[in-house]
């Protein structure tokens, strides 16, 4: 076992060319980044209003083949927010996977709703639709156009699956689940920017997606997010109250409604405008280190992580799968104390204090999953 951890952390080594410190995704800024943050300063147009926030929101959309995009400041706002305008209330419950980042269980609890956890597949690391159908067939009924939690008494209004470090989950069968008990569907599409069912983006299955650019993901601007939509009331309302709900007006300030402070900076926005600029390349480098990375694991006896058929991962962050936690541990321990950053899974949101209150249903597939799932280097810089 410790020959592959050996072997390992020198084959990453030679990928990147590098005896220092390697990083889990680390940005790359290599095209316009500079001279778009230089035009915004020149401009003063610095906060949330400005040219490349609109043009950031045109090409997103133009790439990801949606009419509409709203940028936000994160992902986490884009999904709050997406949530809100969905008609999430206080004491809803909201249907979503534990193994995710922890946002995707925050937002719910911001609405003041209750969130349900229920398992996910092992080869997606996604939303199982088995276990979504499982949960509403068992626990539900439809009245009234409302899917209803016979159990709790409760509204089931949405459900927010996750596409885990890129790779898409089954969600054309989610999909459908959620269209024939008539559950709002938005997706946690935060990690899989350039990722594919079909020839559909993910985050355009849904009512709404979002998607996320913060500092470690296959492009940056150092925080932002944004809401995708085909539905122009949806659009308009997401722009509305993430700019505090203010009615346009010259001079006057008046807010018709509860807003936020959640539009995306125009400095912001520039870079992510060069990003995009370069995500062809960046996913092509990126499918290029996978390839490489599952012809190193098929010699090993570990796991490697690939995209189901007929989807398109984008591999954000590459996954390993150890025998075991004993396992996993080692390989922890050895990668990191060698200077390659390696990480685990996200605890489970369940186990989280926040989340105590929470359904919880069978979830066998994400408790495996935590104990052996590793994340290992995935930057687009590799020679």
């Amino acid at each position: 076992m410790e020959d592959m951890h050996t072997q390992f952390v020198s084959y990453v080594r030679e990928l990147y060319g590098s005896s220092d410190y390697i990083p889990l995704h680390e940005p790359k800024f290599g095209g316009n980044e500079k001279k778009y943050l230089s035009d915004v300063i020149d401009s003063t147009f610095v906060s949330s209003v400005g040219k490349y926030v609109d043009t950031f929101e045109k090409n997103i959309a133009n790439y990801c083949g949606v009419k509409y995009a709203v940028a936000a400041v994160n992902g986490t706002a884009a999904l709050h927010t997406a949530l809100k305008i969905a008609g999430v209330k206080h004491s809803d419950e909201v249907i979503t996977q534990p193994l995710t980042f922890v946002a995707s269980g925050n937002t719910i609890l911001y609405c003041g709703a209750v969130p349900v956890f229920i398992d996910v597949d092992k080869d997606t690391m996604g939303l199982s639709p088995k276990s979504l159908e499982d949960f509403l067939e068992k626990n539900c009924k439809v009245s009234n156009g409302n899917c209803l939690n016979v159990k709790t008494g409760r509204r089931v209004a949405a459900c927010i699956p996750m596409h885990t470090f890129g790779f898409p989950a089954r969600i054309n069968e989610i999909s459908e689940i959620c269209n024939r008990f008539h559950v709002k569907l938005i997706e946690d599409a935060a990690e899989s920017i350039g990722s594919y069912v079909g020839d559909k983006h993910t985050g355009s299955f849904g009512i709404m997606g979002v998607l996320s650019f913060n500092g470690n993901k296959t492009i940056t601007c150092g925080g932002g997010g944004i809401i995708l939509t085909n539905d122009d009331t949806l659009a308009k309302r997401a722009k509305h109250i993430t700019t505090t709900a203010k009615r346009p007006h010259k001079w006057e300030y008046f807010h018709d409604e509860l807003g936020y402070n959640y539009r995306m900076p125009n400095l912001n926005a520039a870079l992510a405008c060069a990003q995009l600029e370069q995500l062809d390349l960046f996913l092509k480098n990126k499918k290029q280190l996978a390839d490489l990375y599952s012809v190193f694991f098929a010699k090993t006896s570990t796991s490697f992580i690939k995209e189901i058929k007929g989807t398109k991962a984008n591999y954000w962050l590459n996954t390993i799968l150890l025998k075991d936690k004993a396992e996993r541990d080692i390989f922890l321990e050895y990668t990191n104390s060698n200077k390659v950053m390696t990480r685990p899974a996200w605890t489970l949101l369940n186990k989280l204090p926040a989340f105590k209150e929470a359904f919880v249903g069978n979830i066998e597939n994400s408790l495996w999953l935590e104990e052996r799932l590793v994340n290992i280097p995935s930057s687009v810089s590799f020679k």
